[in-house]
């Protein structure tokens, strides 16, 4: 004998288990929990991103510039008031400079991804977007290989491992295709960031390892500090026969003339061996890494 009542209620209970099952597997966004993949960033902090996140922001000039390289720029709705390579990036939505970024205006763009490059100049607005739910991916290579490994990563990411292999090898032949003799002696570097006071690179920057990789021998090389202080006494007392200013788009930016009369005892000086370089293509962990290097090399080598 059947139960009416029960026949009625029979759809009914399957029509709530179905959407009990769909509220559980899909969030409030709509977009299926299995879309999300987990990664570790380069700080060993894990973050869970989107498969295929579509608005990025970035809060690094070298960032931006690995982004657009992928490809990306159509995805990119903010970045800072320093990223300005290449073009397309300045017409990008501004969210403040790399060290304060706006908050409000960054969280109104409703990203789905923010890379930064620079975990303790960030670490308040990194805690500040984790607490919103916000996944936040820090980026931070020391030397050439790390940043094409970086590359790499960020195209696992956003979901382009295809282009961000092509620029990672092309990289990587690039690299590779400088190489000195087997009695090769690097001739001595001082890298000047400032002059007044003069700051320098230390140990594990890129800048470092860009020198070394170039045929050079940074005389701040061993420094442990980054971005180390040093004395006019320390440098004449370390005699480099190479000294690299920062130069762009024509201007210098550490005045020569200043240079020649501090270090005037230096062989570099005594040799006219002063070697200008464009600060964005040594300084910008991103894809023109390489162009920095190869201009390195010819400067330290004359050629």
């Amino acid at each position: 004998m059947r139960c009416p009542e029960l026949q009625r209620a029979i759809p009914l209970v399957l029509w709530l288990a179905l959407c009990l099952s769909l509220s559980c597997s899909v969030p409030k966004d709509g977009t299926p929990s299995s879309a999300s993949r987990i990664f570790t960033d380069e700080i060993g902090r894990q973050i869970t991103v989107k498969a295929n996140p579509q608005r990025i922001i970035s809060l690094a000039p070298s960032i931006t510039e690995i982004l657009f390289a992928l490809k990306l720029g159509d995805r990119v709705v903010g970045v800072t008031s320093y990223c300005d390579f290449p073009a397309e990036a300045n017409a990008k939505e501004k969210v403040g400079d790399t060290i304060k970024p706006n908050l409000e205006r960054l969280i109104a763009l409703k990203p789905d991804l923010v890379l930064i490059s620079t975990a303790s100049q960030l670490e308040k607005i990194t805690q500040q977007l984790d607490q919103l739910g916000i996944p936040v991916f820090v980026s931070n290579p020391k030397t050439v290989q790390e940043v094409i490994a970086s590359i790499r990563k960020i195209g696992e990411i956003t979901n382009t491992q295809e282009r961000a292999a092509e620029i990672a090898v092309s990289m990587q032949q690039r690299v590779a295709a400088i190489r000195y003799p087997l009695n090769y002696h690097p001739p001595s570097v001082l890298y000047v960031l400032q002059l007044e006071p003069l700051i320098t690179a230390g140990q594990k920057t890129f800048i470092n390892d860009l020198i070394t990789s170039a045929g050079g021998l940074s005389i701040s090389g061993d420094e442990k500090a980054d971005y180390p202080q040093f004395s006019r006494e320390a440098v004449i007392a370390r005699a480099p026969e190479v000294i690299i200013i920062p130069a762009s788009h024509g201007a210098e930016l550490v005045n020569i003339e200043a240079v020649k009369q501090a270090f005037g005892a230096t062989p570099a000086i005594k040799n006219n061996r002063i070697v200008r370089i464009n600060p964005d293509l040594v300084s910008r962990p991103g894809p023109r890494i390489v162009e920095g290097l190869e201009a390195l090399r010819a400067g330290i080598h004359g050629q």
